[in-house]
């Protein structure tokens, strides 16, 4: 078994992008989904959920200091790491961090392209969000990810859903960091502990899967039929939801790349 793939959402929704190494600390990926869209009024979070067009949307980390912004018919915006001049508090899910705003310039892009006012907010890493502590120890924490700070899925699950939907499938629909190859469908499923390269991860919890995987991350149009998710329905159901992929803790930080191998522990 090895790592075959590694993804990084910059910004929460927004498209993703491959890499072929990455270190990680404490809230994940570095720089994945540290920043994110809120509603301007409510501070809540948005997501492709609501506004498809997001996964139009390019963000991409430019060093460690300044990420650009990238969209259809838009001048890309160069936008820097906010000093914490600026406040605001947000809602994502059930959590409500105090992180910094990024400004007016980028608000106003933001909202000209989604068409509602919004503003983009970034989280440090000192200001990371606790895990639920039903799946985690005190003090991991993740960053303005839906739960938890890393997201695996094998290669053989999506090859044995395309399969069964009978259409090709995009990996970036169901947005996980780590794809596995080299494994039977759904292995993920039964391990507990996993070694890939020199970092151990948990397998803390499977993914329940909301309506993103049926948008096109190309296109940002919705599946009429609603694929993948109504064949995911018809065997993947549980208790709480349809589960695809399973959620991760590491226990440390270090380098992944592509290539790596990956051992079950348990």
């Amino acid at each position: 078994m090895q790592l075959s793939s590694l993804y990084r959402f910059p910004l929460k929704s927004a498209a993703g992008e491959s890499l072929q190494h990455c270190a990680s600390d404490a809230l994940g990926l570095l720089g994945d989904r540290r920043w994110m869209v809120v509603a301007a009024g409510t501070g809540r979070f948005l997501t492709q959920r609501a506004i498809p067009r997001m996964a139009l949307l390019q963000a991409r980390w430019q060093g460690d200091s300044a990420l650009r912004l990238a969209a259809p018919g838009m001048q890309e915006l160069l936008v820097q790491v906010p000093d914490r001049k600026e406040m605001r508090c947000v809602q994502v899910w059930s959590s409500n961090p105090v992180v910094p705003d990024a400004g007016e310039t980028a608000a106003t892009w933001l909202s000209h392209f989604l068409g509602q006012a919004c503003r983009l907010v970034y989280l440090p890493e000192d200001d990371g969000i606790q895990v639920d502590l039903d799946y985690s120890r005190l003090g991991e924490r993740t960053a303005f990810s839906d739960g938890f700070p890393f997201l695996l899925i094998g290669q053989a699950s999506l090859d044995d859903l395309v399969r069964r939907v009978g259409r090709p499938l995009e990996m970036l629909r169901f947005r996980p960091n780590l794809v596995i190859s080299g494994t039977e469908p759904y292995a993920e499923d039964a391990w507990k502990r996993i070694r890939i390269g020199q970092l151990t991860f948990r397998i803390v919890k499977p993914c329940s899967r909301c309506v993103i995987p049926t948008i096109d991350p190309l296109s940002a149009e919705r599946d009429p039929d609603r694929e993948p998710l109504n064949t995911l329905l018809s065997y993947r159901k549980g208790q709480g939801g349809v589960f695809f992929g399973q959620n991760l803790i590491s226990e440390g930080t270090g380098q992944l790349a592509v290539g790596m191998p990956v051992e079950v522990l348990e």
